[in-house]
């Protein structure tokens, strides 16, 4: 890596040595499993360009962004609207985990058995490795589980910019209510955060430049329907993962452009894997970068994925905002209608994700579903069970894996995986 980009990291306070240690192991790792793939569509280069780039060149450019007057907001949920930050002239970026980092020093915070993503996150920050993180001039967390709850209290200490958002946890109008405020207090704290006073004007581009990002998206996932798959699911879950990275308009522009080149594919008969391969569901907890051990056992497994119900993927972008609000107040509802259709595992009772899962199953023609559950995550290990049992008793074939971000079980894994795939045949 450039002296430029050690020296940028530097000055943002990173962990050099480890910050060089962890891009080693994660280009290694995108290598044996992304550059590795066979007769990848060539508008995954972009993908492959962005990932080499994620903490080089997209940093210097929020970097540059700084410098400029505009303000970074760093979020670690889908429940965080991105459409508001745009509006008050901020931009929005995931935050990291997907990885084990600085295990050691998150468990003098956190206890063992904490939810592998939650870990995840404090390793981050606690190792120093995190470029999007010390960028931000704003961390959002959210109250979605008890896990993060209680865990935002300690991350509270160690960052100086923290500003948390509660979510219902009931879909009630009682619900709505509490989400509705905790949107309108969001806009308030970033207004005062950038100095820009969201307008009609700026509330509506911002809409439409977060849609057009969904749309893209949903296009992407459409043309997965194909048999065989146009794409493999790894180099569509990287494009759902780059989503929460990159710069809007140019991540729109590079998803439609690689759906114009599956077009083509999908008119040729041209597939990653051959026809009538088994096609799965991946149903759960949301994969981050570099989270990718999964998805890489099953399809080195004989299948292929066709769909994420996961908020990294279909369930985190379903729905569009209507922008046809004239004034702020309306778009306002319109953002809040969006975001309260996220049919996350953290509300109860939550029949409506049942009923996507079910639907994608049937519209994606998948001849199973693997349910992802991380270690310690209450909400999603908690609705395994029923998702399963209801999925059988519509002759879904399902498999529920738990599991965290190690490499231990990855023989265990594989043999399971192997076996349910066969089953599929």
């Amino acid at each position: 890596m450039s002296e430029d980009y050690r020296g940028m990291w530097k000055d943002l306070g990173l962990d050099l040595d480890g910050h060089d240690a962890l891009l080693n192991v994660l280009g290694g790792a995108y290598q044996d499993i992304y550059l590795a793939q066979k007769n990848r569509p060539e508008g995954m280069g972009y993908f492959d360009f962005v990932m080499s780039e994620v903490h080089g060149l997209r940093i210097r450019e929020l970097l540059d962004e700084k410098k400029a007057g505009r303000k970074i907001v760093g979020s670690y949920c889908v429940f965080v609207p991105e459409e508001i930050a745009l509006a008050a002239n901020a931009t929005l970026v995931g935050l990291c985990s997907g990885a084990d980092f600085a295990t050691a020093e998150v468990e003098k915070l956190l206890p063992r058995n904490t939810c592998a993503l939650i870990k995840s996150s404090f390793g981050f920050k606690l190792g120093k490795v995190c470029p999007y993180l010390e960028s931000a001039d704003m961390i959002v967390g959210e109250n979605t589980c008890d896990g993060k709850k209680k865990a935002y209290e300690s991350l509270g200490h160690l960052v100086n910019n923290l500003y948390v958002m509660d979510l219902p946890q009931v879909k009630s109008d009682q619900g709505r209510a509490l989400l509705k405020s905790e949107y309108q207090r969001f806009r308030t704290a970033v207004e005062a955060l950038t100095g820009v006073v969201i307008t009609a004007e700026s509330l509506k581009q911002a809409i439409q430049t977060v849609n057009a990002k969904r749309a893209a998206i949903h296009r992407l996932s459409i043309l997965r329907k194909a048999d065989p798959a146009p794409i493999s699911g790894l180099d569509a879950l990287l494009a759902n993962q780059v989503f929460f990275y990159d710069n809007p308009a140019r991540f729109t522009a590079s998803v439609n452009k690689i759906c114009d080149e599956l077009e083509k594919r999908i008119a040729e008969k041209k597939g990653v894997f051959p026809e009538k391969t088994p096609r799965i569901l991946i149903s759960g907890c949301p994969q981050a970068v570099p989270n990718w051990k999964l998805p890489f056992i099953i399809e080195t497994s004989g299948a292929v994925i066709v769909g994420e119900e996961s908020c990294v993927g279909e369930r985190g972008t379903r729905n569009l905002t209507d922008a046809s609000g004239k004034t702020v107040e309306e778009m306002m509802e319109a953002i809040v209608d969006r975001y309260y259709q996220v049919d996350c595992a953290i509300f109860t009772p939550n029949p409506q994700r049942l009923e996507h899962i079910q639907e994608m199953a049937a519209a994606y023609e998948a001849d199973g579903v693997i349910h992802y559950g991380l270690q310690f995550c209450q909400p999603y290990l908690m609705e395994s069970i029923p998702v399963e049992k209801a999925l059988e008793e519509r002759s879904i074939p399902t498999l529920r894996i738990e599991t965290d971000y190690s490499m231990e079980d990855v023989g265990q894994l594989k043999t399971r995986i192997e076996a349910f795939v066969e089953q599929l045949r």
